[in-house]
């Protein structure tokens, strides 16, 4: 591998574009405080030094007779009068009569005499000089700041415009609180991926001496809130070199070639500072598959062709690293998935128990909670959770606790928590009539009672007529353990119980008697039932055999890839498995009535059953031969 030359990360500089601009600023600034001053300075120094105190000009007279004046300055109607020296006087101002002189009024022989001195200087109107000037000066000064702003806006236009197809990348590497390893519980094997990605960054010799290339991109693939994008800000965090990140659809714009312009721009400044790490998060938003509605003036497709260009084009020694994250791999391109693009796909899957213990400390750890609360409990009750989903119960259960007005989070405040996420929170709220909470009842217990007999089935976790976020009531299944599979047994075990709440009802209150309270259970049995046949091959007919396309045609409607013979086959075997499940679900219900109306009033009484008290009520349920699927 190459030696790449480290370069600073360069940051727009902004000083020349701001220098005209500045210096008008100084200009206008220093004209406006000479204005003001020297107003000031005019008004201020109106008498020539000192204070003067006001005489009427009989006072005046009687001195200049006597001697006692030095001068008298005449400025228009005004008498600025300086006494002698060794005379006790201050300095004095008075006023004469405008209609006639000073020798009129009585100055004349004082004057003739020599006794006082006459100047005469000419009257300035100092506030008529400032607004002479500021007429003349405002003016100017408004029109050359609008003149710059004007400038600036079609300046910040320009900018814009120039800018337009430019990357919206944010670098990273000098945040105060970053993310690392240590701070990412759980997928060890994909921390290990991205970790040899920072190793080699840090220590490239190590694997070039035996020949090892760096992988030029890794792809991040799983379910939402797994902890992708966290991973990401770990790698961010331990590598020492330029992180560069951006979202998918920031590359999309409605206008052909600007996204193809932002990959190119956004590779460049990578290259710039390599060694460097790009990471781009919802990649499926640009790099979806290729189809029949394809052309090179598709704006997606143009921006595509040009991550393929960047990533192993003829310039394929370049020292930036990809990593992309998406939750829907199955919508990328092959094209992009192939090594030399992105060499390592690192699966990051939901966490197992043992990683959902270190998730959940890692998110109460700042939280102070009772010493009886249980990690390992929730834990267990948690499976199938993400990593988003654990951080929410935590906080969920911290709010409940400050709800309360309680200091520490207690086991009730986690339960509360995660019954919330799990089937939303209760509806008290909500009232209903008699034969409503019957007919709920009944409902629960129906899908209780074959939940609770069918072997292959998890056992219930709870039951409550409560109504919880849309559904007037749950019954609610928990798996004891983690598992990675399901057989066929445990998946009609599934449709059995579903279909539980509605035979109640049939059962109970007739065949017309059934409510819309089932809705959601029918359309669980029928997504469950088409999964089982079209994507898995479990159906009885077409057991191996799969019929799921992702194949999409020119009109963007999915291709159907069989007959229309082998379509009704398939909406056959949905019926099938829908009508067995029903069976079933009757056969169990009609052999336990007695247990059905047991809980049934039960749930009427108390409205909420905990699994143990389930246990104890349906202590008198039997499995009936028809139910059994196997010995």
């Amino acid at each position: 591998m190459p030696e790449y030359k480290k370069t600073a990360n360069k940051k727009p500089n902004k000083k020349k574009t701001n220098k005209v601009a500045n210096g008008f600023r100084l200009v206008v600034f220093w004209l406006i405080i000479l204005c003001i001053g020297g107003g000031l300075f005019m008004t201020l120094s109106g008498g020539e030094g000192g204070a003067e105190t006001e005489k009427d000009i009989t006072t005046v007279l009687g001195y200049a007779n006597e001697e006692k004046l030095d001068t008298i300055i005449v400025r228009g109607n005004e008498l600025h009068v300086i006494p002698r020296d060794g005379q006790d006087l201050p300095r004095m101002v008075s006023r004469k009569d405008g209609s006639g002189t000073l020798q009129e009024q009585g100055f004349e022989e004082a004057i003739t005499s020599g006794k006082v001195k006459i100047k005469i200087e000419e009257n300035v109107d100092v506030m008529g000089t400032i607004l002479d000037i500021g007429m003349i000066v405002l003016p100017v000064v408004f029109v050359l700041l609008f003149l710059s702003y004007m400038m600036r806006q079609a300046q910040s236009m320009n900018n814009q415009s120039m800018g337009f197809g430019k990357a919206k990348a944010r670098l990273y590497g000098n945040e105060k609180k970053r993310v690392t390893f240590n701070d990412v519980a759980g997928n060890e094997a994909a921390k290990q991926d991205l970790s040899e990605i920072v190793d080699f960054l840090k220590s490239p010799k190590k694997y070039e001496k035996l020949g090892a290339k760096i992988p030029r991109g890794v792809l991040l693939a799983g379910d939402p809130g797994t902890g992708k994008t966290l991973m990401a800000r770990a790698v961010a965090g331990e590598a020492n070199v330029p992180f560069f990140s951006i979202s998918g659809s920031e590359f999309a714009e409605m206008f052909v070639g600007v996204g193809a312009s932002r990959v190119r721009d956004l590779f460049d400044k990578a290259k710039k500072n390599a060694p460097s790490i790009i990471f781009i998060d919802e990649i499926d938003a640009v790099a979806h598959k290729r189809d029949a509605r394809g052309g090179a003036g598709r704006e997606d497709e143009q921006t595509l062709n040009q991550i393929l260009v960047e990533m192993d084009g003829f310039e394929n020694e370049t020292g930036v690293i990809v990593i992309a994250a998406t939750n829907r791999i199955d919508m990328l391109d092959k094209a992009l998935l192939r090594p030399g693009r992105f060499d390592r796909h690192v699966n990051v899957t939901l966490p197992e128990r043992k990683d959902r213990v270190e998730i959940l400390k890692v998110h109460f750890k700042n939280k102070p909670m009772a010493k009886d609360v249980k990690i390992d409990a929730l834990a267990a009750k948690t499976a199938g959770s993400s990593g988003a989903d654990l951080a929410n119960i935590a906080n969920e259960a911290a709010i409940a606790a400050a709800r309360a007005g309680r200091e520490e989070i207690t086991n009730a405040d986690i339960t509360e928590a995660f019954e919330r996420i799990a089937i939303g929170p209760e509806r008290k709220s909500k009232v209903m009539n008699d034969q409503e909470r019957k007919i709920t009842a009944y409902h629960e217990a129906g899908h209780a009672i074959v939940g609770h007999v069918l072997p292959d089935s998890d056992p219930v976790h709870k039951i409550t007529i409560i109504p919880r976020g849309h559904a007037g009531g749950v019954t609610w299944f928990l798996p004891p353990e983690d598992r990675s599979y399901k057989n066929v047994y445990e998946l009609k075990d599934i449709l059995a119980r579903a279909m539980g709440g509605r035979v109640a009802e049939r059962i109970m209150f007739g065949k017309d008697g059934v409510t819309t309270g089932a809705s959601s259970d029918l359309q669980h049995v029928a997504e469950l039932s088409r999964e089982m046949v079209t994507t898995e091959g479990l159906g009885n007919k077409l057991r191996d055999q799969v019929f799921n396309s992702d194949e999409v045609n020119f009109f963007g409607d999915r291709a159907r890839n069989y007959s229309e013979k082998t379509a009704e086959v398939i909406d056959q075997e949905i019926a099938d498995l829908g009508a067995e499940a029903d069976k079933r679900a009757e056969v169990v219900l009609k052999a336990n009535m007695k247990s059905l109306d047991i809980l049934a009033n039960a749930l009427l009484e108390k409205e909420t059953l905990e699994e143990d008290e389930v246990v104890k009520l349906l202590k008198g349920a039997t499995l009936p031969e028809e139910a059994k699927l196997h010995e």
